[in-house]
C-alpha cells in the first residue's frame, strides 16, 4: 500500500490550495480516509477526515468552514480544498487511511500514512 500526497506549495495569506492523496493497493471506498498536519517543532494534528460512506466529514475546529474533503471514486482520490488559508495553516500534511469505520481524530487509529506535502501560508 503507498499513498500519495501533492499539491503543497507557496500561498499568500487568503488564497487557496487543493492537496491530493493518491493510492496504489487500496480502494478509498473501503477505507476512513484522514489529513493530518504538522508545523515545525509541533506535533502532527488532525485537520479533517472522511467516512467510508464518502459522506460523512468530520473537521478540526481550527480549519472548519475553509476546509473541505471530498472523495473521488472514478479516480481512487481524496482530496483537500483549503481556502482562506492562514499563515497558521503552514505545515506539512499528510493523508492517512484507516479501515475501522470511523471518523477518528487520533493518529494511533490510522493504518497507513503519505510522505507528506508541504504547504506554506505567507502573510
Amino acid at each position: 500500500v503507498q499513498l500519495q500526497a501533492s499539491g503543497g506549495g507557496s500561498v499568500q495569506a487568503e488564497g487557496y490550495l487543493r492537496l491530493s492523496c493518491a493510492a496504489t493497493g487500496l480502494t478509498f471506498s473501503s477505507y476512513t480516509v484522514a489529513w493530518f498536519r504538522q508545523a515545525s517543532g509541533n506535533e502532527r494534528e488532525f485537520v479533517g477526515v472522511i467516512s467510508q460512506n464518502g459522506i460523512t466529514t468530520v473537521y478540526a475546529d481550527s480549519v472548519k468552514g475553509r476546509f473541505t474533503i471530498s472523495r473521488d471514486d472514478a479516480k481512487n482520490t481524496v482530496n483537500l480544498q483549503m481556502n482562506s488559508l492562514k499563515p497558521g495553516d503552514t505545515a506539512v500534511y499528510f493523508c492517512a487511511v484507516s479501515h475501522r469505520d470511523s471518523a477518528m481524530r487520533t493518529i494511533s487509529g490510522y493504518d497507513y500514512w503519505g510522505q507528506g506535502t508541504l504547504v506554506t501560508v505567507s502573510s
